[in-house]
């Protein structure tokens, strides 16, 4: 585990007689970053500045006794832990404070340097404990927020256009799978909407009001997994400062889809058998079984036969499975999927309003879509960035290996094979000027785009920007 370096938390330390407070000085001013009071009120005069990790206080003071220098203090700097001399035993007002929280340790005087030295060392851990532990819980929060508002803005979630036979087929069996807990798999090729029919298996379910948490398999390599989905107690390897739950414990009582599920690894499949068969889950390094009451949902674009053929955990996963269609098979939803991501880019980017003209969604009918929906989500948002006219015709849609000769005019030559890479270099330009224009004032960026600052902080994150 990593040391920590106590000189670097301030320590205020409370005394109403110099001479007490050059004691202190003089013992340990090699071994802690200190600041001096001559009483109470200018130590809370100076709380108003110090974001002090330990306060150290004399009880008995005139004017304001060490307890309420403390009990003071904790509204200034809540997470400052507070140590009390005292040469008195007036055990229960100290009792009283020490129930209260505003006084972690006392230390009877005369005190003893080594003893003290061992107090400071502790209430300076407490302190990086407490700090360590509510910026993560702020981090949880905010990504908790983010999975909300995922799960239920009606842009991101759209609707599921089922205009086909196929597509109708596959909604209905989706809608009957949401009457059930059971595990799913959602299979289909890259770039279909597999994402999409786990968000609406989730909100058609009874656990709709529950969290819907989502985890991409390929993007943890190795032990990454494991730690990822069960999570870590404190000390369970190196680097594990602090415990974390995993995912499936933050999707308990709701849904925690695996995207892209590939070969897993011996631990991962263990762990999974045994959730699977007992509704528990242990943390790494942990001795406890956590009950965890969660519908899994795995996303795969194997086909369905395969995938449960690859092991007796596959085929158990797999014994409910819905297919989504390519969309080259359901081509009379395409229209309405075009609106959709017509709607969303536009909100996205900060441009206004647009609509198709019926020329532009004759081409876009015409496609074979390669890539699936993933695919047609770029097209729609390079015909959202290229076009300054408040249609969008067939000259702004570049399909395949054409060039749009009117994009060319605003882009200059752009490479028609690797659409995802130009569309990444226009966001990044959009998101870098922005970033200008506010000088670097990420909240007002998101104002002024349209967006949430979630969906910005993962922009930027994804396409490698430092602010």
């Amino acid at each position: 585990m990593i040391e920590l370096d106590f000189n670097r938390f301030p320590v205020l330390v409370v005394d109403d007689e110099q001479e007490n407070l050059d004691a202190f000085r003089f013992v340990f001013r090699k071994s802690f970053a200190l600041t001096y009071a001559q009483g109470g009120e200018q130590a809370l005069a100076i709380l108003e500045t110090l974001d002090a990790a330990v306060i150290v206080t004399d009880q008995r003071m005139p004017g304001m006794s060490g307890i309420d220098v403390l009990r003071h203090a904790l509204r200034r700097r809540s997470d400052a832990v507070g140590v009390l001399l005292t040469a008195y035993t007036d055990l229960p007002v100290l009792l009283e404070a020490i129930n209260s929280g505003a006084v972690y340790r006392y230390v009877q005087k005369p005190w003893d340097s080594k003893e003290l030295a061992v107090v400071l060392r502790q209430s300076i851990e407490r302190f990086h404990t407490l700090r360590e532990n509510r910026r993560l819980r702020e981090q949880l929060a905010r990504y908790a927020g983010y999975l909300e508002t995922e799960q239920r803005d009606p842009i991101d979630f759209g609707e599921l256009s089922a205009e086909t036979p196929s597509m109708r087929e596959a909604v209905a069996k989706l809608e009957l799978l949401a009457t059930n807990g059971s595990p799913v798999v959602i299979s289909g090729e890259p770039g279909t909407e597999k994402e999409l029919f786990a968000r609406a298996l989730h909100v058609s379910s009874s656990r709709e009001s529950k969290p819907f948490v989502a985890v991409s398999c390929p993007a943890f390599a190795g032990d990454a997994l494991e730690r990822e989905l069960f999570g870590w107690e404190k000390g369970a390897f190196e680097g594990a400062l602090v415990e974390r739950p995993g995912r499936f414990e933050l999707a308990h009582g709701g849904t925690l889809v695996m995207t892209e599920v590939g070969d897993l690894s011996a631990a991962v499949a263990s762990r999974l058998e045994r959730w699977l068969g007992q509704g528990t889950v242990r943390r790494i390094g942990a001795t406890a079984e956590t009950p965890v009451d969660v519908r899994l949902v795995c996303t795969t674009s194997h086909d369905p036969e395969a995938f449960a053929r690859r092991s007796p955990l596959f085929r158990r996963l797999g014994a409910s499975s819905v297919t989504v269609p390519p969309l080259r098979n359901r081509v009379d939803d395409l229209p309405g999927m075009c609106s959709r991501l017509l709607s969303r880019s536009a909100i996205r980017m900060g441009r206004p309003a647009k609509a198709w003209t019926p020329e532009a969604i004759a081409k876009l009918m015409m496609y074979r879509w390669p890539g699936n929906v993933a695919e047609l989500a770029s097209v729609v948002e390079r015909a959202v960035l290229v076009s300054d006219s408040p249609t969008i015709g067939p000259s702004f849609v570049a399909l395949g290996n054409e060039t749009s000769s009117a994009a060319d005019g605003v882009l200059g030559a752009p490479t028609p094979h690797d659409l995802p890479s130009q569309l990444d270099d226009l966001e990044r330009r959009e998101l870098c000027a922005a970033l200008e224009r506010c000088s670097g004032n990420k909240a007002e960026v998101a104002r002024i785009l349209g967006i949430q600052r979630t969906t910005l902080y993962y922009r930027l994150k994804r396409l490698g920007i430092e602010v």
